[in-house]
């Protein structure tokens, strides 16, 4: 993707954003039982493609205050850069915005990437239980993490992306992208 001044200011205003929504809602943005409403954003790379750099950018600057530390920092924000690449390939520039499977397919990703590595890594961090081990309490953290994940990106995920699929002003902008 050739990257402009234009795209760069784009994914640094989404980066913006995401740390900013995630921090502003810190009660409920971290931890084992978390709804990080700002992975809503995790949408936008279905539309346009150079928002997946802010996000994974804006993930790492929000995990900075994380209580799982440097770990979070680290899986958390390349979980966030792999849901948003996979978003991205599914949506194509927002060809595939009126077609329901690469909808619910793009809704699901941030839901399973966070789950199994973010789930992974607080197994890691919060527990004595080894790097790698399949345990009840991956089960539990992976759990309570994707539950989290899927109502936000099921309950406002889909009508934020119909809502920007059907807004004149955002099309131009994509258009000009």
């Amino acid at each position: 993707m050739h990257f402009t001044t234009k795209k760069m200011a784009i994914a640094a205003i989404v980066g913006a954003a995401y740390a900013a929504l995630t921090m502003a809602l810190a009660p409920i943005s971290y931890g084992p039982i978390q709804m990080r409403v700002s992975e809503v954003l995790c949408i936008l790379p279905f539309f346009l493609p150079c928002t997946t750099w802010g996000l994974f950018i804006g993930c790492a600057v929000s995990n900075l205050i994380s209580a799982a530390g440097i770990w979070d920092v680290i899986f958390g924000s390349l979980a966030t850069l792999g849901a948003c690449l996979c978003v991205q390939a599914l949506g194509q520039r927002g060809r595939n915005a009126s077609s329901w499977p690469h909808i619910i397919l793009a809704m699901l990703m941030p839901v399973v990437w966070n789950a199994f590595i973010v789930g992974g890594m607080l197994t890691w961090t919060l527990t004595d239980t080894p790097l790698f081990h399949f345990s009840k309490q991956f089960w539990i953290f992976a759990g309570e993490v994707g539950l989290g994940e899927l109502i936000v990106m099921f309950v406002l995920g889909i009508p934020l992306l119909k809502l920007l699929e059907h807004s004149k002003f955002f099309r131009m902008r994509i258009a000009e992208a």
